[in-house]
């Protein structure tokens, strides 16, 4: 199986947030978002809206070298699930690795509405890691005992 890597809307518009990300152009990721857009991490609190989570990645993906790619793509109606890989510098060592990871999008209005970000990064080990900070697992309908 090819992995599909373009084809539709949502995918195209990843592509476009993480070609944002992997320049630092805040203008473009800003232009893929809405304006109250939401990212959960499992390593860190939650950011919040278009501004903010714009600059927190030119912010962040300078200081480690990180470029991200979207290596596969799963679309159904206004959600969509990648696998990504991300090209980075941990500052630990002085080579470089590939970390990979998923994410889960929702849309509203042709723009990304969440990003749901999960990986396990060798150096950020802790029991806190281990699910989305922030995130109201129970409203959502999900299992929390």
């Amino acid at each position: 199986m090819t992995p599909r890597q373009s084809g539709h809307n949502f995918i195209d518009l990843i592509n476009r947030y993480y070609d944002g990300c992997n320049t630092a152009d805040i203008d473009l990721m800003m232009s893929t978002f809405t304006d109250d857009v939401v990212h959960y991490f499992v390593d860190h609190s939650k950011v919040v809206g278009a501004h903010g989570l714009a600059n927190y990645w030119a912010k962040v993906a300078p200081l480690t070298q990180a470029n991200w790619q979207l290596d596969h793509a799963v679309v159904q109606e206004n959600e969509a699930v990648i696998e990504w890989s991300m090209k980075w510098q941990p500052k630990q060592t002085t080579m470089p690795e590939i970390l990979r990871g998923a994410e889960w999008y929702r849309f509203r209005d042709g723009k990304i509405l969440e990003i749901r970000s999960y990986h396990n990064n060798f150096y950020l080990q802790h029991p806190d890691n281990r699910e989305l900070r922030d995130f109201d697992y129970l409203s959502r309908g999900y299992r929390v005992e």
